[in-house]
């Protein structure tokens, strides 16, 4: 069924191709950037992403490529830079992106109150939007964004139905797929009619990507290390240009990792274990199976611990998935899996292999360097060699979903050293563009050991509950739910209602003393 699934793919990426080719750009070369078209034929991943959101319907592909790639020439979008936009613009902290959701998405801030309804200075505007987006796609290449619409402090001279329109084209059309969310935040009660004519634009489909919140509330998406103060947060980022604001990778606390004396007592820690602590890169099914193998009781003999520690640390090497880079290939291909609070965040690795003929110099940055030990987080790897990179948390610090590891490469020419003068020196000198980057997620791993290794004689039991019992619960749920609904739908209703009533009240006494004194 997989293999199916892919030579499907394949084939309507190539019809795709193929078409837009004959069709669009023989018979009007100069309608599209040639950037854009060579792309085309050769990122299967950005003619998925059209597909996907056209449900593989080819000719409503094209017709969404032909009308991308024009906007994309018509805002010279592939040379947008720094200084395509005013510098007042990238200074009013209006647009940037910063920080993640609990899902692990940037998050792409619009502080609304920030903009001026001026037509002078629309396409300013739109072209910084597309910059951002741009810089953001050419960084990450498909993964999604959620979109923090902050209304708070806003007045009517910023409602610009004309730039939301812009800003929702750039998700259907632009960027497919590049939209995880929209969080929209204290919407004043003016703006409800106004977004209803956004639902419209939006479809039926991505309605549902708009989330509507207060200040409860919108810590439901996104955690309050992320979130301002006045949004119920406690991040203390504070906009500020220049320079551009970055994509928060710092790096780590402790550059080459823990010392020699804290190294080798994890170490001694992770070897007298009892078989109690999770496995981070292993599945679960293949850690149920290693811990069933594991004998609890006090007898067992040196040899057969022995041979349970190697098993185990084999296990933990035991890499799960594999991203192919042009210098390094790296597992896993894109998430750390750490132990949850309950099993305890123990380290997790991290394997560089040297897929090139030169040395390969290698960095780690973390979006979180005060919780995290790496080691090492600046070195380099011989060719086809492998480097295990350990990861580890700082003391009794908490693993986070939004914490991002990113991990830096470049080839060395064999003449340079690789001591850590030559390698600070070769970073300070070598080209943006013969970097290699590859970013992690932190992954939390529940605890997946059976009810019989871990509850003693005394522990209490949980009763556990049918799977009629939850079916029935989860009705009950869903059906509160719509009450509540429609509940909100009545208010809203006779909120409307009541404001119309007051304005014909209000026009009738207008009239009515228009009259009297006429």
């Amino acid at each position: 069924m997989a293999e199916y699934h892919a030579q499907n793919k394949a084939k309507l990426i190539s019809e795709t191709r193929r078409r837009f080719e004959a069709e669009y750009v023989t018979d009007k070369p100069d309608k599209y950037d040639p950037r854009d078209v060579e792309r085309l034929q050769q990122d299967d991943n950005w003619v998925e992403s059209y597909l996907l959101w056209r449900h593989s319907i080819v000719d409503e592909t094209l017709k969404m490529l032909d009308e991308s790639f024009q906007w994309r020439k018509e805002m010279c979008v592939n040379d947008l830079t720094e200084s395509s936009i005013p510098r007042w613009l990238l200074e009013i902290g209006g647009i940037y992106l910063h920080g993640y959701d609990k899902e692990g998405n940037k998050l792409f801030w619009i502080r609304v109150k920030y903009h001026v309804k001026d037509q002078k200075t629309m396409l300013d505007k739109k072209k910084l939007i597309a910059f951002w987006l741009e810089r953001y796609a050419k960084r990450e290449n498909g993964k999604p964004v959620t979109v923090m619409f902050d209304l708070s402090e806003t007045g009517i001279n910023s409602i610009d139905m004309d730039f939301v329109r812009f800003i929702i084209n750039c998700f259907k059309v632009y960027y497919p797929k590049y939209l995880s969310k929209m969080v929209i935040f204290d919407m004043p009660w003016i703006m409800n009619a106004a977004f209803k004519i956004v639902k419209s634009w939006l479809g039926p489909e991505a309605v549902s990507l708009l989330k509507f919140t207060s200040k409860n509330e919108v810590q439901d998406y996104v955690s309050v290390e992320y979130l301002p103060p006045h949004m119920g947060g406690t991040d203390p980022f504070k906009y500020s240009y220049p320079p551009l604001v970055d994509d928060d990778f710092q790096t780590p606390l402790c550059e080459n990792g823990p010392i020699a004396s804290e190294d080798e007592a994890s170490s001694k820690e992770d070897i007298e274990s009892d078989g109690k602590e999770t496995l981070e890169t292993v599945s679960s099914e293949e850690q149920i199976t290693l811990l069933k193998k594991i004998n609890l009781t006090e007898h067992t003999s040196k040899a057969e611990e022995t041979e349970k520690v190697d098993s185990k640390m084999k296990a933990f090497k035991k890499p799960l998935s594999v991203f192919k880079g042009p210098l390094l290939h790296i597992s896993p291909a894109e998430e750390l899996y750490f132990g949850s609070t309950e099993s305890g965040e123990k380290k997790t690795l991290i394997v560089l292999t040297n897929v090139t003929k030169n040395i390969v110099a290698f960095k780690v940055r973390t979006t979180a360097p005060e919780k995290y030990r790496v080691k090492p987080s600046n070195s380099s790897c011989d060719p086809g060699a492998s480097v295990d990179i350990v990861v580890s948390p700082h003391g009794g610090l908490t693993v986070s979903a939004q914490d991002r590891f990113l991990i830096m490469a470049a080839e060395m020419e064999q003449s340079s050293g690789t001591g850590p003068a030559e390698l600070t020196q070769f970073w300070k000198e070598v080209p943006r563009n013969k970097v290699m980057e590859h970013r992690l997620r932190c992954h939390i791993v529940e605890s997946s050991k059976p009810t019989t290794l871990t509850l003693k004689d005394n522990a209490f039991n949980m009763s556990e509950k049918t799977s009629e019992d939850l079916y029935l619960q989860l009705n009950r749920l869903l059906e509160s739910n719509r009450k509540l609904e429609d509940q909100v739908q009545r208010c809203i209703w006779f909120q409307q209602l009541l404001i119309s009533l007051t304005m014909l009240l209000l026009a009738f006494v207008i009239s009515f003393f228009y009259l009297l004194y006429s």
